[in-house]
């Protein structure tokens, strides 16, 4: 028997899990049941946890392989991020905390727009893994997308527009738009640098579509004149950002929050700069990106 039960948020997606004590090894019968309710509800929300980073590496790793930390994010200096020595590789500081001048992590205070995670490389990780160590009492919330519910609402003549269409994922910007180190502006949206995708996704395991958009600024979708690849990613970004397929997370300390990279896309609200955010994130490597 386990003791884990789920309780559903009552938005478009989302889900609380108790009976789960992180700190201790998750049973087998435990895992499958929470296996399931991330099937149904694609993003778990385990609330009031106390865990270091070898307990947040052991627990992400029971859904696949551990992704390394990405370039940008190892590059700071994190020495005083609260990291362990051995997580250095694989758990990526998210904060606006400043110590000497240096941030210790990434992202800073400002708003972050709808994005899928690193969906600019070629095998985006599936999941994404976000741990609360110290939150501003306002602020900094993150909202989630239902990207099966977006594809599977979608207006007939916006599904045939997208059907068998893929679309450039921008390498050059992070997700609050600034243009990454070593990178130059590109001003012709053909030429953006990143994958290329499916505008719709097949999900490996579900076995359903979703729509698979990453992120809005430098999206191309190939074949197409620029102003019609334009026009036809802003209708179809208006429609997969209404409120109706989203739910947002307010955070607390000890909030660890799972969701699936593969059909959920997610954003987060600015908070005052003067106060404190430090967050401590996993990721799960990727597999190949089906059409769906």
């Amino acid at each position: 028997m386990s003791d884990v039960w789920v309780q559903p948020t009552g938005a478009a997606l989302g889900a609380d899990i108790h009976g789960v004590d992180l700190a201790r090894p998750v049973s087998d019968t435990a895992f499958q049941h929470i296996l399931r309710a991330w099937s149904d509800h694609l993003v778990l929300r385990f609330s009031g946890q106390k865990i270091d980073d070898e307990m947040l590496m052991d627990f992400s790793a029971r859904f696949g392989e551990l992704d390394r930390v990405p370039i940008a994010a190892a590059s700071l200096d994190r020495t005083n991020s609260g990291l362990s020595k051995d997580a250095e590789a694989w758990v990526a500081v998210i904060s606006n905390v400043v110590h000497d001048g240096k941030p210790v992590g990434g992202l800073g205070s400002y708003e972050l727009v709808w994005h899928t995670d690193m969906s600019y490389n070629p095998l985006p990780p599936r999941a994404s893994l976000l741990y609360a160590l110290e939150v501003p009492p306002d602020g900094g919330n993150t909202g989630f997308l239902d990207m099966y519910s977006a594809y599977e609402t979608l207006p007939d003549d916006l599904r045939r527009a997208i059907e068998g269409r893929t679309c450039i994922h921008d390498s050059s910007r992070n997700s609050a738009g600034e243009l990454r180190k070593g990178f130059q502006r590109t001003l012709d949206v053909r030429q953006t640098p990143g994958a290329v995708h499916p505008l719709v996704r097949l999900h490996p395991v579900s076995g359903r579509k979703a729509l698979f958009l990453g992120r809005r600024p430098g999206a191309y979708i190939h074949g197409l004149p620029v102003e019609e690849s334009e026009a036809l990613l802003d209708a179809v970004w208006k429609h997969a950002t209404q409120e109706r397929f989203a739910w947002y997370q307010k955070w607390r300390v000890g909030d660890l929050v799972l969701w699936d990279n593969r059909c959920v896309m997610h954003r987060r609200d600015a908070f005052d700069e003067s106060l404190k955010r430090l967050m401590h994130r996993t990721q799960i490597l990727g597999e190949p990106v089906l059409a769906g």
